[in-house]
Parts: structure tokens; C-alpha cells; sequence
């Protein structure tokens, strides 16, 4: 009996991970406002009716998609070891993690920042969008404990935390959307860059 139940999750899940691998590559191509349920089950090779008894709405499907992709980032920052570093090199190594992370899955940026839409969250649930906020956060959260560590209150760390954010995810859209190729720079190498200056910034403050 247990083994039959074991079985029968096992298959669910691989159903349900096929609906959102197709929904991924319809989102991909056409949004999440030409996106459909019919053309997610069509790419999934589902009925229509076979995608609601997992999903509610496209909306969810969406939802689903990025709670797994922040999840992964999250593992990927939490991965970064934190035994033995001074504060500035757990600062350079937690924001490298999640820049590494978006610089290799150029769609998982895409999906972080709703750009398969327009750069708004549409369709998603004030709610929702405010929990998919707050895992983004939790990855971002070590570079912030980490300025604070270096000395600053809990408001500038913030403040400098988001410029840090903002850059970094500026690059990755240059890097990305290939515009970077016109002013002949490395992404990673102008991250690493300001990273640099910031530690030296925050030294000479003799914090």
C-alpha cells in the first residue's frame, strides 16, 4: 500500500514538473499576458482540465515557477561558506554567490524580474508577489548582515545593500540583453569592481 502511494506521488510530481517546464518555455515565448492554460497544456501534452487538477490559474503556474528559482538562489547563497571570513569577505563572497547565480541562469533573471511580462507583476496576487519579495530578500539578507558586521547601522546597510542590488542587476541586464559588448566590459569583472570599492570605502570610514 505504501509502495503504491510512494509510486503514485512520484508520478504526480513528474507531472507536475512537466506542466512547469512547459509552462516555462510558453511563458518564455509569449508572456504571461499571451500565455494560456490551453497552450501550457498543449506544450505540456495535457488536457486543458489535467493542468487545473495541479494549478489553479496560469497565474499560480507563475508563482510556482519563480518559487523554485528563488529557492534555488537561496540554496545557492546559503552554499557559500561562511566559517573563518572576515565580515568584507563574507560581504564579496554572499553577493558574488547570488550575481554568479543570475549571471548563469540568464532565465531565472527573467523570471525574478517579471521581464517575460514587461517588468510589472501582472496577474500575480498583491500577496503572493509580496512572499515571492521576501524569498528574494532572504538571499540578499547575508550582504546585509555582513555590512553590518563591517560597522554600519541597520539602515545604511539597507541603503547600501539595494545600491549593491541595483548595480549588480543592472550588469546582469547588460550582460544578458548583450549591450554590454558596446563599451567592450566584463560583467563580472565590473561587479567584482565595485565590490572592491565599497570594502575600500567603508575601510577608509574605519568601519
Amino acid at each position: 500500500m505504501q509502495a503504491r502511494a510512494q509510486r503514485r506521488q512520484t508520478q504526480s510530481d513528474a507531472r507536475r514538473k512537466g506542466v512547469l517546464d512547459a509552462a516555462r518555455a510558453v511563458f518564455e515565448r509569449l508572456g504571461i499576458e499571451g500565455a494560456n492554460i490551453r497552450e501550457i497544456a498543449k506544450q505540456a501534452g495535457y488536457t486543458p482540465g489535467a493542468i487545473y487538477s495541479y494549478f489553479e490559474s496560469k497565474e499560480a503556474i507563475y508563482g510556482a515557477l519563480l518559487d523554485e528559482s528563488l529557492e534555488r538562489l537561496n540554496a545557492a547563497v546559503d552554499a557559500t561558506g561562511a566559517s573563518g571570513l572576515t565580515p568584507a569577505d563574507l560581504l564579496e563572497a554572499k553577493a558574488g554567490a547570488w550575481f554568479g547565480f543570475y549571471a548563469a541562469n540568464p532565465r531565472d533573471l527573467d523570471l525574478g524580474f517579471y521581464l517575460v511580462q514587461g517588468l510589472r507583476p501582472r496577474g500575480l496576487s498583491s500577496e503572493l508577489n509580496e512572499q515571492l519579495n521576501d524569498r528574494l530578500h532572504d538571499a540578499l539578507r547575508p550582504c546585509e548582515a555582513a555590512l553590518q558586521a563591517m560597522g554600519l547601522g541597520a539602515e545604511e546597510a539597507l541603503r547600501e545593500n539595494t545600491a549593491l542590488f541595483a548595480h549588480g542587476v543592472g550588469l546582469l541586464l547588460l550582460q544578458h540583453t548583450g549591450r554590454i559588448r558596446m563599451f567592450g566590459q566584463d560583467a563580472t569583472l565590473l561587479f567584482e569592481a565595485y565590490l572592491i570599492a565599497l570594502v575600500e570605502r567603508l575601510q577608509r570610514r574605519g568601519l
